[in-house]
């Protein structure tokens, strides 16, 4: 079996009672599962290891985007969104997502927490 072919069967058997696996940090499911639907099904195709080739640009122009947040649409709100799709391929930037998710944990305990509207659906 190939490494690959076994972080594959390993993130499928670690999915939980969710059905998703957003990356591999359990912090970062909670809060892409607080997402609205549709971005949070976006987000979850992007942090599949399947989709690799389309994380990599896409992350490049959120942060492009992020940068560029003074012009019309584009937002800072792009930044840590791009920084965090990166982070999956990038083992430097995943250290510091961690240390977010560590001051998320202390500091906004209740954005870890399951969203209303969700349970509501589910």
């Amino acid at each position: 079996m190939s490494m690959s072919a076994a972080s594959d069967e390993h993130t499928t058997r670690t999915k939980g009672t969710t059905g998703q696996m957003a990356g591999g940090d359990p912090r970062l499911d909670r809060l892409v599962h607080r997402l609205p639907p549709r971005v949070g099904d976006t987000v979850t195709y992007l942090l599949k290891p399947s989709s690799r080739w389309v994380r990599i640009p896409s992350g490049a122009l959120l942060v492009v985007g992020g940068v560029l947040s003074i012009l019309p649409v584009l937002g800072i709100w792009m930044l840590p969104l791009g920084l965090a799709l990166l982070a999956e391929d990038v083992p430097a930037l995943r250290s510091s997502r961690s240390k977010v998710f560590d001051w998320i944990e202390r500091r906004k305990p209740q954005w870890l927490e399951p969203s209303a509207s969700k349970n509501d659906q589910s």
